[in-house]
């Protein structure tokens, strides 16, 4: 049974007896999560508790766990929407109970949140009468929207109830939608979500203390008067800001969370669970979860182990990682000295061709530390060490005894070739060389090295410290111990690793600029910047078209687009608006408030008469999606389309409720429309 019942004696605390329920999967490796049985059996743990000669009942989880939400893999089961809606008022039902206890039996309840506490799992932690929290905790929130649902147990009129509306809107909408953004213990204290909060090392003790002076009275817990309308609107008002800046209205779950939590001002608890039980059964069977779903569990597995990675390469013994070179000493190499000196904590050297460049790019790590610092992300003593293990210097021989060198220079083939040729002969015969190229082949990297099978692709995203996901490249010569070496250090970097073959531009950016390259045309044959930037609304991406390209920065973009157009000259081609767009130095075309100018304009631009509607625009760039996607594919640059997710999901911020990209396409016929067959020919589950 995952629910144990014991009773604890208070005597010490001069307290009677409580009843103690701790919510335990039974394996260590898997948090513990409410599916149907699992509602069954807390509610029959509740039963038992509630006939103990106890003053209290608490709850509390195993394993540095409280409780992980719902069981997402019996929602991608649900068949039909009343399935859906009984698990809601499943969820109401059980949970609902730690709310009413004082009113059935006398006696209040306690959530002692000593760990991950998200969705349902919060959810509980809310319907009890009290909550403490570890102040070790780092993962309190309510993640529904994230995937395509709503908190569907209590959240969005507990919440509001208990902390405020501005509170719940940033957990429950604000978090979700940043890519599932979490509270720590002490942010969620603050927030007025806990009402005690202590250490790991006596959490429980502590609590059990705490609680004993509550049911003495010593402890009055008091609870902040209802929000007046005005905040109440106005907290509404920035989530649907929020949503709108995030999503551009494609998913409704955000706005259904919204409409829950503007409601929960108003109604009774009764009713609005009515509505959230309304909400779940509509979202509960819809295409937007079930791709939710889909991503979210890819992403959960990539992240746990490489996948499709040969048998060879899973065998391989990695080599050991004792320091790091990182050629380079610029904006995106000095972030990739930061990250590995973070994660791997082990010396760091970084050199470039002059000394000012050196010492420019170790005060940017060493102030990267200072800042982690700051942050509590790392300790004093930690800082310290850090701060002495990174070091520049112009002479290449500095690398000769590291592990693992990554070069990240200047994005030509010559130039990597130059410094690859210069760095071999310094090397020791077991480095592994990486190298960053965003584009160029890794093939003809290697073809002036004389070990090319120590020679590894290893593609980060900007910015390193957010984006989780680095493409691993494999030529025809890499062996499996590097590949196996890239992998391990990957997954200490904390980074998602999605083994690609050597092809122009990979994966994550050869489809990106596949689709910026029809955005490009419809700007070129005389569509409205405005409605160029908004065709795309439906595919939900974090930015839109014109404001990313400037984020990623149009001579980038340009390169980008330039090496694929030398590739694949049928279908890539390197716009002239690009091309002065870069010689004008880059200017922001569009900000979040909208264009800067209307196309023609700003200049520099010279567009057509032929302009096409948003609609043309979405379906032009859905078809060329599919078609680029499905020739990923079939050359074998990943092993299937849910390589081709993970990497949009990971590297570009493609959202979970579109599956990533293949479910969509699927969903919207284009697929089906431009290679005559779809990606899954299944129903999504997970």
């Amino acid at each position: 049974m995952p629910v144990h019942v014991r009773t604890v004696d208070l005597s010490w605390a001069g307290a009677h007896r409580l009843a103690l329920l701790t919510l335990d999967s039974g394996d260590p490796r898997r948090p513990f999560v409410l599916g149907p049985q699992a509602l069954e059996e807390l509610s029959a743990a509740l039963d038992e508790a509630e006939r103990l000669d106890v003053a209290a009942i608490g709850v509390t989880g195993a394993n540095h766990v409280f409780c992980a939400g719902a069981d997402l893999k019996s929602m991608a089961r649900i068949p039909s929407r009343d399935d859906s809606l009984a698990l809601g008022e499943a969820g109401h039902r059980v949970l609902g109970r730690f709310s009413t206890t004082l009113e059935r039996v006398g006696i209040p309840t306690f959530a002692f949140v000593n760990g991950l506490a998200l969705g349902g799992g919060l959810e509980l932690a809310l319907h009890c009468t009290y909550r403490t929290i570890s102040s070790s905790v780092r993962g309190i929130g309510l993640p529904e929207a994230y995937l395509g649902l709503v908190p569907g147990w209590g959240g969005t009129w507990l919440l509001p109830h208990l902390a405020g509306p501005d509170v719940a809107v940033k957990v429950a909408i604000e978090n979700a939608l940043a890519g599932n953004k979490t509270l720590s213990g002490p942010q969620a204290f603050a927030a007025g979500i806990a009402d005690a909060q202590f250490g790991p090392a006596d959490f429980l003790v502590e609590s059990l203390r705490w609680s004993a002076s509550v049911l003495r009275g010593e402890t009055l817990v008091e609870r902040a008067l209802p929000a007046d309308q005005e905040v109440w609107d106005a907290a509404i008002a920035r989530g649907r800001a929020v949503a709108d800046a995030r999503t551009h209205g494609a998913p409704p779950a955000p706005y259904r969370a919204l409409d829950l939590l503007a409601a929960a001002r108003t109604t009774s608890r009764e009713q609005h669970f009515a509505a959230e039980d309304a909400a779940l059964a509509d979202l509960g069977v819809s295409a937007e979860l079930r791709a939710g779903l889909y991503a979210f569990d890819l992403v959960q597995r990539y992240g746990r182990k490489p996948v499709g990675a040969p048998p060879g390469v899973q065998q391989a013994e990695p080599r050991k990682v004792t320091s790091v070179g990182v050629v380079g000493a610029g904006l995106m190499a000095s972030q990739l000295a930061l990250l590995f000196l973070h994660r791997l904590q082990v010396p760091v050297v970084l050199t470039d061709v002059s000394a000012e460049r050196v010492e420019k790019g170790v005060g940017f790590v060493r102030q990267g530390v200072a800042d982690l610092l700051a942050k509590g992300r790392i300790g004093a003593d930690t800082a310290n060490r850090l701060t002495v293990s990174v070091s520049g210097a112009v002479d290449k021989s500095a690398l000769a005894d590291c592990d693992v060198v990554i070069e990240a220079v200047f994005e030509e083939l010559s130039v990597k070739q130059d410094v690859l040729r210069e760095l071999e002969p310094l090397l020791r015969a077991d480095a592994v060389l990486m190298t960053n190229t965003s584009s160029l082949s890794v093939t003809e990297m290697a073809s002036v090295l004389k070990n090319p099978e120590r020679f590894v692709g290893f593609h980060f995203f900007n910015p390193v410290a957010v984006l989780p996901l680095v493409e691993v490249v494999r030529t025809e010569t890499t062996d499996d111990v590097t590949l196996a070496t890239a992998f391990a250090v990957g997954k200490k970097l904390k980074k998602t690793c999605v083994l690609v073959r050597d092809a122009p531009a990979f994966v994550v950016n050869r489809i990106s600029t596949r689709m910026f390259d029809e955005v490009l045309r419809a700007l070129d044959a005389g569509t409205p910047l405005l409605d160029v930037e908004h065709a795309l609304d439906p595919l939900g991406l974090p930015m839109s078209p014109f404001r990313l390209a400037h984020f990623v920065g149009p001579a980038v973009m340009l390169h980008v687009h330039e090496t694929l157009a030398a590739a694949f000259p049928e279908r890539y081609r390197v716009s002239e608006n690009l091309r002065r767009w870069v010689a004008e130095g880059g200017p922001e075309l569009v900000t979040a408030k909208g264009p800067v100018a209307e196309t023609g304009a700003a200049g520099f631009l010279q567009v057509g008469t032929a302009p096409l509607t948003r609609e043309q625009v979405l379906t032009t760039v859905q078809d060329a999606l599919a078609d680029e996607i499905r020739r990923v594919l079939d050359e074998g640059v990943v092993a299937g389309p849910e390589d081709v997710d993970v990497c949009l999901v990971l590297g570009t911020g493609h959202p979970l409720f579109t599956g990533g990209i293949t479910p969509y396409l699927d969903r919207v016929g284009a697929s089906e429309r431009v290679t005559g067959r779809r990606f899954h020919p299944y129903e999504l589950t997970t």
